[in-house]
């Protein structure tokens, strides 16, 4: 993103996942070598666990935010991105990620900005809260 489109307080949103599968959670899960039972197997869930069936990894979730983070200033200029999971995310699901400019700086002569991060289910609840820094285009 060049310096001259952005500006402190603009948004920005994106949905990140629309009506998450199960095979999204498996493929994850073969991915990353994640096969903690919370995330592949509904029977553990909701016999030894209480939970109502499998729900999406943490990183998974971070993963499709990211890509909020990544469209504004592209993979090469993101310097820093953080998350806290406030909710979990389950199958069906659809992920709606916005992004906020808290500043804009000059850092070494290259314009930088800060923005929060809020996803948040179909039915508004927030399921991560983060924040990431990215070089912006001159």
């Amino acid at each position: 993103m060049k310096a001259s489109e952005i500006s402190v307080g603009q948004t920005f949103e994106k949905v990140v996942v629309e009506d998450l599968k199960r095979t999204q959670l498996v493929m994850y899960s073969g991915t990353s070598g994640d096969y903690n039972p919370l995330h592949t197997d509904d029977l553990y869930c909701k016999e030894a666990a209480g939970y109502p069936g499998v729900f999406a990894h943490g990183m998974l979730t971070m993963g499709m935010t990211g890509t909020l983070v990544t469209d504004l200033f592209g993979a090469e200029n993101v310097r820093k991105y953080g998350v806290r999971f406030t909710n979990q995310v389950w199958p069906g699901d659809t992920l709606t990620a916005t992004a906020t400019v808290q500043e804009i700086r000059d850092e070494d002569g290259r314009a930088v900005a800060e923005i929060g991060i809020e996803t948040t289910n179909q039915d508004g609840k927030t399921v991560v809260l983060g924040s990431a820094t990215g070089l912006l285009e001159a």
